[in-house]
C-alpha cells in the first residue's frame, strides 16, 4: 500500500497513523511502502492500493496523480480535499493572481492552477472516503475490503438519521438554527447539532441531496444567502451539490463565476 500527499493539511493520513490498534490487527496483511508522514523509507509501485490525500493545485501534481494512478491497482481518495478540492477550493471562486499578490512577496515564484479540484477530475478513482477529517475506522473497514476483494461501503444516509440515534432533538426545527445536516454525509456521528451547532457539511454531500429546497426553506425567512453561502463553500464548496447550489442563491456571484 501507497499513501500519497497532494494539496492538503495532513489531517487525513493523520487518521491514519491514529488508527494504531486497529493498524497492528492488519499489519500481517498489508505492507506499507511509501508513506512519506511516517517513514522517509518509500519503494517504488506498483501498489495493490493507493490511499491519496489532497487536492490538484499544480501541474506538476496533475502529471504526478497520472503516474499513482498507472502503477495501482485500487486507488482510494481520503478526505474533503481529495474528494472535492477541500477549503483551498475557495479560490475556485476568486483570481488567482489577487492570491497570489496578498499572500506571497515574490508571487512571480509561483506556479499554480487557478483551481483546486478532486482527484476524481483528472483520473479514474475506485472509491471515495469523505470527511474532513475522515473517519479512522471507517478507512480501516475500506481497507479490509479491499484486502478482501470487495467493494467497500460506507454510510450514505444524511447527518439528520445519527441525529435521530442519538436523541438530539432538531435545531434546524427548534431552534431556527441553520444546519446542513439534511443534505450532509453522515461520519462525524452527528457531532456539532449534540452541541447546538449546525451542521457545516463536512463530510459533504449525501445521497441525493435536494440542496435547493433546503435552501429556499432557509430563505423563507430563516436564513438570508449571506449567512448560508459561507456554509456551502466549506470544506466542500466544490462538491457538485453544494457549488451549484451556492452559486444559486450567491448575491455576490457576477456572471464570469467570481464574488
Amino acid at each position: 500500500m501507497g499513501v500519497f500527499k497532494f494539496a492538503s493539511c495532513d489531517g487525513c493520513q493523520l487518521q491514519l497513523l491514529s488508527c494504531e490498534d486497529e493498524l497492528l490487527s492488519i499489519a500481517d496483511a498489508i505492507d506499507i511502502v511509501h508513506f512519506l508522514e511516517a517513514s522517509s523509507h518509500v519503494e517504488p509501485g506498483p501498489y495493490d492500493i493507493a490511499l491519496v490525500e489532497g487536492s490538484i493545485t499544480t501541474n506538476v501534481d496533475r502529471n504526478r496523480i497520472l503516474e499513482v494512478r498507472k502503477h495501482s491497482k485500487y486507488l482510494v481518495t481520503i478526505g474533503a480535499c481529495a474528494t472535492a478540492g477541500g477549503i483551498q477550493a475557495l479560490k475556485n471562486w476568486g483570481d488567482r493572481s489577487d492570491y497570489l499578490r496578498a499572500v506571497y512577496a515574490r508571487p512571480e515564484y509561483i506556479e499554480t492552477l487557478s483551481t483546486s479540484t478532486a482527484i476524481a477530475d483528472h483520473v479514474k478513482v475506485d472509491f471515495e472516503l469523505r470527511g474532513c477529517p475522515i473517519n479512522r475506522l471507517q478507512l480501516i473497514d475500506v481497507i479490509l475490503s479491499l484486502l478482501a476483494d470487495r467493494a467497500p461501503r460506507t454510510p450514505r444516509h444524511s447527518v439528520c438519521l445519527d441525529c435521530k440515534r442519538r436523541g438530539t432533538v432538531c435545531i434546524a426545527v427548534a431552534q431556527d438554527a441553520v444546519c446542513l445536516g439534511p443534505i450532509t454525509q453522515a461520519g462525524c456521528g452527528a457531532i456539532c447539532p449534540a452541541y447546538q451547532r449546525g451542521c457545516y457539511g463536512c463530510f459533504g454531500p449525501a445521497a441525493q441531496p435536494n440542496c435547493d429546497s433546503l435552501a429556499d426553506w432557509y430563505l423563507a425567512g430563516r436564513a438570508t444567502p449571506v449567512e448560508l453561502v459561507p456554509l456551502l463553500r466549506n470544506f466542500n464548496a466544490n462538491a457538485p451539490a453544494f457549488r451549484e447550489c451556492g452559486d444559486r442563491i450567491d448575491p455576490f456571484l457576477d456572471s464570469g463565476g467570481t464574488t
